[in-house]
């Protein structure tokens, strides 16, 4: 928008063009440059964001663009809906950068997925918000009227916070005849304007007189402002003393001491008497925080130092001193110090935790960004270049980008060996002697279901005794998870079986969330012996991991059953008879057996399942014929072929004798049901096979008990037919013995 046109001082037309908007601008992989002019409202459009980066606004939205700062106050702010940077908060350029002549802001422009950090300038641009001001509204000057033409007095130029042409750019004098304006020191940067006499002054014919000094900065429209000054004219005192320079030019540590000597002013004055006696003092333009920070000597002119000076506050003080003469009518000379201010590495750098993405879970990818950091330094120089560092041997490593900062991880993370980090970061100038600082950075790890539930035995034995209550606790099956959380909560289940053809849930039962397994029936170690289950150990994590383990059941034998002869059998009478042969001879009925040979008889009349009479046999002799006694004790088993025992039993438990008599006087008496058809010995080859026909038969009972051996049994099965055929004849021999008798 072109602005009016305005007429140069040399009459020429000029045209100037009003920046009211902004601009942007980029270099190849530099930050974003904005400029934006001071004191516009909340919402102000300041940049393209989006435009400028190249991407689709939506696109910022969905990444969660946002802008970060290492100041307090946040000045600007993001609209994600157009990816434009607007004003947040009005800002007084004059307020954000009172000393500078320009005034940056800096930004960090951070979008995630993948994270992506662009720095961001942005130019405040002054506007003439203010008035040219005098230091004092009222200027009272005493001239003698012994001035001569050309004499100069040194008026204080107005103040003006606003830069550029916004500042103070003229200055006008009322009309007068004895006064003018000289403006070549203001022209050439000095803060002083000179009034300088024309003509020479005459007390009787004026002894007062009136002139205003105005004050005209280059604004559009211009702004201005006033001072008044009193000239009263005086005799004598006509020389103002002199510095031996204009200017002084100072170099100092920041850490100078109060009472450091800054520089020793010299003046002088020509004049006699307390006309030449001069004293200095601060200038009427010094500011306050100066004169907080120097002293100066009224008598010597040495200038010290008398408050903290901070390289990082300011960088140079301007110091205007005047000279004064104690004449009737004072005359001043002035001087300009300029301290510059040398910068000491007394400020230690600082990190900034801009952003921090916590907790990491423990499968994470190198690479993965875990926190955000800025560094600053308010020194400069050497003494403002950083380094930051964290301890070795930690899975995690820096990435720098000026003073940006990113803590990304490196290596595997394992939650199981470390569930969390603090992770020191050590920020180091490189001053001398260099300062640091650290700060800590708690960086948690989260969780994965990455390892199954482990049993604490590979194999579990549970021994519980017969004719067990319902519900009787059996044992606990413990299973443990490293994980956390509920990736380590387990629960446990049995896996679908079957035992004898009933499902497991019928035999046991397991408590879910502490592992107890419980008998679901009552066990008959006659009827089941051992059975086995499958234990499932299971996590809550998605997905779950389990693991089984197999659990074996023995049911242990309890005294439940009397001892029951079952051969030879009785009817009425009071004894079994059994028939033998009369030419029996000594040691007919079976031979004595080895003490340490185990016997074991099916018995099926009545019972569901085989049950199995252990115990040594001993053969004796008795007046009636040899006597066999088996001492039997009961266990289940469901393969009474096998000879397995278990658990084996000494003799002497339950007891029970079988007595078989053979003679005229003891005929044999049949049993009721089934009788036992074999003996089966373990841990020996031998087996005892046993025949038992009715009572009326004709067969020759002097052969009804055999010896074989037990692996003689398969082929037996094999040969069944034959086998029948052999027992035919046996028993034929037999009927033709007992015919014999």
């Amino acid at each position: 928008m072109a602005a009016a046109p305005r007429r140069s001082r040399g009459g020429a037309m000029v045209l100037g063009l009003l920046l009211l908007g902004l601009c942007a601008c980029r270099a190849a992989g530099g930050p974003l440059r904005y400029s934006v002019r001071e004191e516009l409202p909340h919402g102000a459009f300041v940049g393209s964001v989006a435009s400028d980066l190249g991407v689709d606004p939506r696109r910022l939205a969905a990444r969660g663009a946002r802008l970060t700062s290492g100041t307090g106050r946040q000045y600007l702010e993001l609209e994600l809906g157009r990816g434009a940077l607007l004003v947040r908060e009005r800002m007084d350029r004059e307020a954000l950068c009172e000393l500078s002549p320009t005034c940056f802001l800096s930004l960090e422009l951070v979008i995630e997925q993948p994270i992506e950090v662009h720095n961001v300038e942005v130019e405040v641009l002054d506007i003439n918000d203010n008035a040219p001001c005098f230091p004092r509204q009222d200027y009272r000057l005493e001239i003698s009227e012994s001035a001569m033409p050309g004499a100069r007095f040194h008026i204080e130029s107005a103040q003006d916070p606003d830069v550029g042409t916004n500042s103070v750019q003229s200055y006008q004098l009322s009309p007068s005849r004895h006064f003018a304006l000289d403006l070549k020191g203001f022209q050439s940067g000095s803060k002083l304007l000179d009034l300088v006499l024309q003509q020479p002054l005459d007390r009787e014919q004026s002894a007062l007189e009136q002139l205003v000094l105005t004050a005209v900065d280059g604004g559009d429209p211009p702004r201005s402002g006033t001072a008044q000054i009193s000239v009263r004219v005086v005799d004598t005192n006509d020389n103002p003393p002199t510095f031996d320079r204009s200017t002084y030019t100072v170099s100092l540590l920041e850490n100078a001491l109060p009472g450091t000597l800054v520089v020793k002013l010299n003046a002088s004055d020509p004049d006699e008497g307390s006309n030449g006696e001069v004293i200095y003092s601060f200038g009427s333009y010094t500011p306050q925080k100066v004169r907080q920070l120097f002293s100066v000597d009224p008598h010597s002119g040495e200038v010290r130092v008398n408050g903290t000076l901070d390289y990082e506050e300011a960088s140079s003080y301007e110091i205007y001193v005047q000279a004064a003469d104690q004449g009737p009518v004072s005359m001043a000379g002035h001087c300009k110090v300029l301290v510059n201010i040398v910068d000491a590495n007394d400020n230690a750098p600082e990190v900034v935790l801009t952003s921090l993405y916590s907790p990491v879970p423990e499968d994470a990818k190198a690479g993965t960004v875990v926190a955000l950091m800025s560094v600053t330094d308010q020194d400069s120089g050497l003494n403002k270049q950083v380094s930051l560092r964290i301890p070795p041997g930690l899975p995690f490593t820096l990435n720098s980008f000026k003073n940006s900062y990113t803590l990304v991880t490196q290596g595997n993370l394992d939650h199981e060996k470390a569930a969390a980090y603090n992770i020191t970061v050590t920020a180091t100038d490189s001053g001398n002697p260099p300062l640091s600082s650290q700060k800590v950075i708690h960086v948690e790890i989260s969780d994965i279901n990455d390892n199954p539930p482990r049993f604490e035995e590979p194999v579990y034995s549970v021994y519980i005794p017969e004719n067990n209550p319902l519900g009787a606790f059996m044992c606990t099956i413990k299973a443990t998870d490293p994980d956390a959380a509920e990736n380590a909560y387990v629960t446990y289940s049995l896996l679908d079986g079957e035992i004898e053809g009933l499902p497991v849930s019928s035999y046991v039962s397991i408590k879910s969330d502490n592992g107890d397994m419980y008998a679901v029936r009552s066990f008959d170690y006659e009827t089941l012996r051992e059975f086995q289950v499958v234990v499932q150990a299971q996590d809550a994590g998605i997905p779950s991991l389990s693991s089984t383990v197999t659990v074996h059941i023995y049911v242990v034998d309890e005294n439940d059953h009397a001892p029951q002869i079952l051969y030879p059998t009785s009817t009425n009478t009071s004894a079994a008879l059994e028939m033998i042969p009369r030419l029996a001879y000594a040691g007919y009925l079976p031979k004595h057996p080895n003490p340490d040979w185990r016997y074991s008889a099916s018995l099926r009349a009545g019972m569901q399942s085989a049950v199995h009479m252990e115990e040594a046999g001993i053969l004796r002799g008795g007046p009636g014929g040899p006597d066999q006694q088996w001492p039997t004790v009961s266990s289940a088993t469901t393969e009474p072929e096998a000879g397995e025992v278990s658990p084996p039993v000494g003799a002497g438990v339950n007891s029970n004798s079988w007595t078989f008599k053979f003679g005229p006087g003891n005929p044999k008496q049949g049993g009721p049901g089934e009788l036992p058809d074999k003996f089966i010995i373990p841990g020996s080859p031998a087996i005892i096979s046993i025949r038992q026909e009715p009572p009326n038969s004709q067969i020759d009972k002097s052969d009804f008990i055999t010896f074989g051996k037990k692996e003689e049994t398969k082929k037996k099965k094999k040969k069944k037919k034959g086998n029948k055929t052999q027992e035919k004849k046996e028993k034929g021999n037999s009927t033709t013995e007992n015919s014999d008798q």
